[in-house]
């Protein structure tokens, strides 16, 4: 069955053969579980930080059970981080 994966970031990298800017088609067995999917991409799951399918997020605990059917959208982002290290502010 086919589905779409999309991959931010640093994970673009882990994108199947044929990918456009940050997503690809990919086929995938019938009864695949999320797990499954970034597992066939060699994708580190640690790195597979916020998952969404169809624009709902699947917490870590649930992606080795959550199947993934026909024409499912799969996102991934890694983990974000930000801010200013080191800048000392005064507010008077």
């Amino acid at each position: 069955m086919k589905i779409r994966i999309k991959l931010y970031a640093m994970l673009a990298q882990y994108l199947p053969a044929g990918a456009h800017k940050n997503e690809a088609d990919m086929d995938v067995e019938d009864g695949s579980h999320v797990e499954h999917v970034l597992k066939s991409l060699n994708m580190p799951l640690a790195e597979c930080h916020l998952v969404l399918v169809n624009g709902v997020y699947v917490a870590p605990s649930e992606r080795a059970s959550h199947p993934v059917v026909e024409g499912d959208h799969v996102a991934v982002w890694p983990p974000v981080a930000g801010g200013c290290r080191g800048l000392n502010i005064e507010i008077l």
